[in-house]
């Protein structure tokens, strides 16, 4: 499985971004899919994560109300809508597939990793 991640970019404070993430692989359909973001100095954190029918979805506290994940398989894709950005929002998004229908929250749980885009929120 191969991921491309796009949509990053510049924006103020209460802005909008969508991130969108195109998977290539008969089996990526099939599998849970996530958003991650790293900001500089900082660690890897999860942000959010749907299983693989769409049913499903989970986000981190801090953006809870903001964002919202979604997919469509039928053109094998996964996006991330970001609704009032703020500049702690600021890093490096990745788009992530684990191998198997559903996973969690922690960066082991998934076996395949796109190229990240940057999402830079200014005060």
């Amino acid at each position: 499985v191969q991921l491309q991640a796009s949509g990053g970019g510049l924006v103020q404070a209460g802005g909008s971004l969508r991130l969108s993430c195109a998977a290539s692989g008969r089996a990526s359909s099939r599998y849970g899919m996530a958003w991650f973001r790293q900001a500089p100095g900082k660690e890897r954190e999860f942000v959010a994560t749907i299983n693989w029918s769409g049913d499903s979805t989970s986000y981190r506290d801090s953006v809870k109300g903001r964002f919202i994940i979604s997919r469509d398989n039928a053109k094998n894709t996964v996006a991330l809508q970001m609704d009032t950005l703020k500049p702690e929002d600021t890093a490096v998004y990745y788009c992530a597939a684990a191998g198997r229908p559903l996973a969690g929250v922690t960066t082991h749980e998934y076996a395949y990793w796109g190229q990240g885009t940057l999402v830079t929120v200014s005060s």
